[in-house]
């Protein structure tokens, strides 16, 4: 056991989330007498998974996660899928004590090896062995996809262990970045005058100069999602309603930098085959279904290597649109207080105060990156892509916000539902002050649609059938509905170390209007 615990200290993790049972018991045993470590204890293996989603988002280090076998096993996939996608080293460790048990239908035993397919390759280890027998993981950390670890305990594995003179690497540096720049720096250099948009996702906060670099030394239209933590840091470059305007003046070229995107207009490259896509990633995925160049590696690395770029600036003269537009969505937040986009600017006016900031779904991501304020610098601001079903929403926000002294959420009413367990987390984080905002839209998001039948209504919506305020006394959080702009001034009276859940209910009707307006005037 304790080879194991020291094979992964090498590889610079230092935090294991811990998932009580019977198969995991002699490593958690062991686990429990190493000072080295930070464990966190969490009953639900979905609920852990993304909390060591959430830490390795916050820490820059990969996290172990440790369950069993059979259904525990499965829980963890929606999160090892995320942690694909987000490209982060989720160590997953499964244990069994019987060889050869999976396909036998013994309670408890399913099939380990390929359990989570691509996204996490499986490496089978037998227990006791010496460190020098098990896998060097610090090559695979730096790569930074997950790894699937099971662990067979024969009758002579012993627990515990003398855990004097082990210390914790730091993690291991990303390997150089990859693929050629030619191509991106000709583009630059000779072609983005016939039109070049600037699109940035997801960073991490190491990201965010380089990026803030290339913006301002470029000087073309941005488009930033909320999640790169720069919308307001490049608020004079920001092309507002770019989802509205760039379908119909497509730019020529668009460079993205970060992780995929969460803005329509992303989406609608797909369909945009004039433009020709440039990606400069961490995560190394395009993100489109189509042709486009993809440059891997870390942004600051990439730009060192790109050298100086020039002054291009806005030369299909998009800003001008982007003016008119803003202008129309300030009057429209006058006009429809009450809708989604108006209680998303409220909210934010609170929020870009807080020391974190998490989105738990896409629509609410839509939302902020459209319509929240520009004016308050909001830098760590995380998100989760989605690609593991919206899911693990409020277990990655409180493993972001341990080291903060406010940190808000927004997310959806149905991915809030998929998260109940996450609160039981609260008793092991330390002291602060931490606000879970759920935009209730009866499940309806961007799915509702006026006029639909009360079938295809249930089916395709799913309006949730539980009052948030019973989530609430189950979370043992304040609750407090929220219907109008001045509601939302009870987040100035809440107590440090307050827990509460916000129940934002827009109204539908303004809702539609809202949108309905802006697409005709667009």
């Amino acid at each position: 056991m304790k080879s194991l615990i020291s094979c992964c200290a090498t590889a610079g993790v230092a935090e294991w989330i811990c998932c009580p049972g019977e198969l995991n018991a002699p490593l958690l045993t062991t686990l429990a007498q190493c000072p080295v470590v930070h464990r966190w204890s969490q009953a639900d293996e979905r609920t852990a998974a993304y909390f060591a989603l959430g830490r390795m988002q916050a820490t820059a280090r990969p996290v172990a996660v440790v369950a069993g076998n059979g259904a525990s096993a499965t829980a963890l996939a929606p999160a090892v899928v995320e942690a694909y996608y987000q490209r982060r080293p989720l160590i997953v460790i499964t244990v069994e004590n019987r060889e050869n048990a999976g396909g036998s239908g013994a309670p408890g035993h399913i099939e380990t090896e390929g359990l989570f397919g691509i996204y996490a390759p499986t490496i089978e280890i037998e227990l006791p062995c010496s460190v020098s027998d098990l896998p060097d993981l610090t090559a695979g950390c730096a790569e930074g996809f997950p790894i699937h670890l099971n662990v067979r305990l024969n009758d002579s594995a012993r627990t515990g262990g003398d855990f004097t003179g082990l210390e914790v690497a730091e993690p291991p540096s990303p390997p150089p970045f990859r693929s050629s720049l030619v191509a991106l720096s000709q583009m630059l250099r000779f072609r983005a005058v016939e039109g070049l948009v600037l699109v940035i996702g997801g960073l991490d906060p190491s990201e965010q100069e380089p990026a803030i670099w290339l913006a301002r030394t470029l000087r073309v239209p941005v488009v930033a999602d909320a999640a790169s933590g720069l919308r307001e840091e490049l608020s004079s470059l920001m092309l507002r309603g770019a989802d509205h305007i760039l379908p119909d003046y497509a730019p020529r070229y668009v460079l993205r930098i970060g992780d995929v995107p969460t803005c329509a207009f992303w989406r609608a490259l797909e369909d945009m085959p004039g433009t020709e896509v440039f990606s400069v990633t961490r995560t190394g995925f395009s993100g489109l279904c189509r042709k486009s160049t993809v440059i891997e590696g870390e942004p600051e690395q990439v730009m060192k290597a790109l050298g100086d770029v020039p002054h291009i600036g806005d030369t299909m003269s998009l800003m001008q649109r982007s003016r008119r537009h803003a202008g129309r969505v300030e009057e429209l937040l006058l006009s429809y207080p009450e809708s989604e986009a108006a209680m998303v600017r409220y909210f934010s006016n609170q929020a870009g105060i807080a020391d974190v900031l998490f989105l738990g779904s896409t629509t609410t991501m839509r939302l902020w990156n459209n319509y929240a304020q520009t004016h308050v610098p909001t830098h760590y601001v995380r998100a989760n892509s989605g690609s593991g079903g919206s899911d693990g929403t409020v277990s990655a926000f409180l493993a972001n916000s341990i080291d903060a002294d406010y940190a808000c959420c927004l997310t959806g009413d149905l991915a809030l539902l998929r998260d109940c367990c996450a609160a039981s987390m609260l008793p092991q984080l330390p002291p602060g002050k931490r606000i879970v905002a759920v935009l209730n839209n009866d499940g309806a998001g961007r799915a509702f649609t006026p006029g639909m039948d009360n079938e295809l209504h249930r089916l395709l919506v799913q309006p949730p059938v539980y009052d948030l305020r019973e989530v609430a006394r189950l979370w043992g959080a304040e609750y407090y509905a929220i219907h109008c702009e001045a509601d939302f001034e009870i987040l100035d009276s809440l107590d440090y170390n307050t827990f509460a859940l916000l129940d934002i209910i827009p109204d539908q009707e303004q809702t539609a209007a809202f949108n309905a307006a802006l697409n005709r005037r667009a």
